[in-house]
């Protein structure tokens, strides 16, 4: 058992990931229309794309006819501004994170951990040791014999399983809930975003950063979002309106630094936290951190796969360009391609 928590969030080959899980029914909701209907599939890099995708998880619509009311857009920020910025937004509002959570992502990355004290750490948690014992009892993990301890169990998930069930367990329910009871369309387009950028951010991140520091980043990294989205759910009257660049901007900037917010709220890791400052003052003069690096490019190549998953984007145009990620654009096609094989539904 020696090590093999060190190999835990090695990165894997894609050979190895499991099959891609299917796009929650949105028929309910179609997506909102992004592009001009002109230019229904144009490609976009950079602070297009990111704005193509908080129009989506906002559900904001582009006004084909420049018919946005200023006054009213910027009466709305001046309101987002009062409830959430300077440390105005209450982060107890949030989901908390299960309380054995801090303490199992730091023992994860020990790699002398054996797994009779992971599972022992499980244990405290009753409800994650049923989760792990459900996902080990499915068919994709029976073995000849069943498996008889949390111990067992544990062994049994390995590398990918549980990283997902440790995902699964805390993330999903946090960022489906940050949208308040009526945001379940905004938190299940949050989760599909990070569970694809957290996927791309392990591929990233071999010779950068940490795996596991790579991959609760990207789960996290939009985690304010939802919360922006809550508040202007609340905020608006009438539904959503056509609404400007620069709104959709001041929503995006509310929502990064929410999700520091709320990183520090969670008791994440100090790199985790930095790695979320530093793009939180994102500017054209770079970016310096290795994690902060992957964070942007993962975040990017997500917003993309997902995009193309709803046909919001051409899936042939691509995206592997990111200057200010300073990465290989090489490496950035690899995981765009790692990315389309794991998550494209069949």
């Amino acid at each position: 058992m020696m090590g093999i928590w060190g190999r835990l969030f090695a990165r894997e080959r894609a050979s190895d990931e499991p099959a891609a899980r299917p796009l929650a029914d949105a028929s309910a909701t179609p997506p909102v229309a992004l592009m001009p209907e002109e230019q229904p599939h144009a490609a976009l890099a950079g602070d297009e794309l990111e704005e193509c995708f908080y129009r989506f998880v906002l559900n904001q619509l582009v006004s084909t006819s420049g018919n946005t009311n200023p006054s009213r857009e910027q009466a709305l920020l001046h309101r987002l501004h009062e409830l959430c910025d300077d440390d105005r937004f209450d982060v107890r509002s949030l989901p908390r994170m299960p309380a054995v959570l801090p303490q199992l992502m730091r023992a994860m990355r020990n790699d002398d951990l054996s797994g009779a004290q992971l599972a022992d750490l499980i244990k405290r948690d009753p409800v994650l040791v049923g989760e792990v014992m459900r996902v080990t009892g499915s068919v994709t993990y029976r073995t000849a014999h069943p498996v008889g301890s949390l111990q067992h169990a544990v062994v049994l998930l390995g590398q990918i399983g549980l990283r997902h069930v440790v995902s699964s367990y805390a993330m999903k329910p946090i960022l489906m809930a940050s949208a308040g009871a009526s945001g379940q369309m905004v938190g299940q387009r949050l989760w599909d975003h990070a569970e694809r950028c957290a996927h791309a951010a392990v591929f990233l991140s071999k010779g950068q950063c940490d795996p596991f520091e790579a991959y609760l980043a990207g789960l996290v990294g939009y985690a304010g979002l939802g919360a922006v989205a809550r508040v202007l759910d609340k905020e608006l009257d009438g539904g959503p309106p056509a609404s400007s660049p620069a709104f959709i901007a001041g929503c995006a900037a509310l929502a990064s630094h929410i999700t520091l917010q709320a990183g520090l709220y969670w008791e994440l890791p100090a790199n985790v936290l930095d790695a979320l400052a530093e793009l939180t003052t994102l500017d054209q003069r770079g970016i310096s951190l290795p994690l902060s690096r992957v964070l942007h490019a993962a975040q990017r190549l997500a917003m993309y796969q997902l995009l193309v998953e709803q046909g919001l984007v051409e899936a042939d145009t691509g995206y592997a360009d990111d200057p200010l990620a300073q990465l290989p654009s090489q490496l950035l096609a690899r995981c765009q391609q790692d990315l389309q094989q794991n998550f494209t539904p069949s």
